[in-house]
């Protein structure tokens, strides 16, 4: 996957500004593709170059003006495309992951410092996507929303998000829980 589809993605609903389009990566997208502001910029600049996206400038009285963007019949064709084709299996490429699996050879105190850390970053994720969630579905429950909202695959997604982050909290407590029991068993010794 490009970083072209998920921008052509994150554009279906609305017009965004860059501005826009960059909270909306950090706050749904970005639970499936991470992405700087200025990479963002400079792919919205090639996809309009593209004609996949069109952009419009909107005049500001008090602030400067800015650009919107919209996908074309040709960025919904692309992503058409890119739907229909295979999707490739994903990896875990994590450094935290390195350092637990070199954890019998090294002074794991600070390795549980950085385990705590990231199941406390987990835990902000997850309370961010319950309310995403209970935002999208608004009245209705789940299951109701799943079988009749209008935009289910946003939905999808953050629910997701939310299964790897709590995935994510949970296996960081295990890990201290056994890194903790088992260093203090070799005190005993």
């Amino acid at each position: 996957m490009a970083l072209k589809h998920a921008v052509l993605a994150a554009l279906l609903d609305e017009e965004l500004s860059g501005y826009q389009l960059a909270k909306s990566f950090g706050l749904g997208v970005a639970n499936f593709w991470h992405a700087q502001p200025q990479q963002l910029y400079a792919e919205l600049t090639r996809l309009e170059g593209d004609g996949l996206i069109a952009g419009r400038e909107v005049v500001q009285d008090t602030r400067p003006n800015k650009r919107l963007f919209e996908v074309t019949a040709a960025g919904l064709a692309e992503l058409e495309r890119f739907t229909a084709s295979a999707a490739k299996p994903s990896f875990i490429r994590d450094d935290l992951f390195v350092k637990v699996q070199a954890a019998d050879h090294v002074d794991t105190d600070g390795l549980i410092g950085q385990l705590a850390d990231r199941a406390a970053f987990a835990e902000g994720k997850i309370e961010l996507f319950e309310r995403l969630l209970r935002t999208m579905r608004g009245e209705r429950d789940e299951e109701e929303f799943l079988r009749h909202g209008e935009r289910v695959g946003p939905y999808l997604t953050c629910l997701r998000g939310l299964a790897f982050e709590e995935g994510n909290r949970d296996w960081c407590a295990r890990a201290i829980t056994v890194l903790r029991e088992r260093k203090a068993a070799r005190e005993q010794r």
